[in-house]
């Protein structure tokens, strides 16, 4: 199979996933590395604007439906034990946590998705941040980040923003 090939059929099962699919998911099921499966979401990446790689893995989304939802960014700070609660905070409020960003004063903005859509993806991830020795973004802003939180509704997004701030995480701009 050719490298255009199989982008081809990675692009058909990104498209046809609803959950994100792995690196190394995709490495078995078309037997390459799993270095070359990132270069080809590099590439795909290059023309579909819409695969996010997440720490999940990658994931296609649909932006006809991503228009009918409501999107707002809030500013928010917290220490790293309290992940959890602030992710169960938003979603269990309706909302979605869609990424993470901290303006890093050398870098710039630095930006990477997150999707946490449910209790069980907060626990994913959080999880994952304490079995790696890596540290979490925050740590490079004194905990200051920003989150892009989806909902159905402008007034669910409302109350999200009152529980946070209730709670003591979001900073009012």
């Amino acid at each position: 199979m050719s490298g255009e090939e199989r982008r081809e059929q990675i692009l058909n099962r990104l498209q046809a996933g609803r959950s994100p699919i792995s690196g190394t998911e995709l490495a078995r099921e078309f037997e390459v590395s799993r270095q070359v499966i990132v270069q080809d979401i590099a590439l795909l990446r290059a023309f579909h604007k819409n695969i996010l790689a997440t720490n999940k893995g990658y994931l296609y989304f649909c932006e006809e439906e991503e228009g009918r939802k409501f999107k707002r960014t809030m500013k928010v700070k917290h220490k790293d034990g309290d992940i959890l609660d602030e992710f169960y905070t938003i979603v269990d409020w309706g909302g979605k946590v869609l990424d993470v960003v901290v303006e890093h004063e050398i870098y710039g903005q630095i930006t990477v998705d997150l999707l946490i859509g449910s209790r069980q993806d907060a626990v994913h991830f959080v999880d994952k941040c304490q079995n790696s020795t890596n540290k979490v973004l925050n740590v490079l802003t004194d905990g200051i980040h920003y989150h892009t939180v989806e909902a159905a509704s402008n007034e669910i997004l409302e109350h999200i923003e009152q529980k946070l701030l209730e709670k003591g995480y979001l900073i009012k701009a």
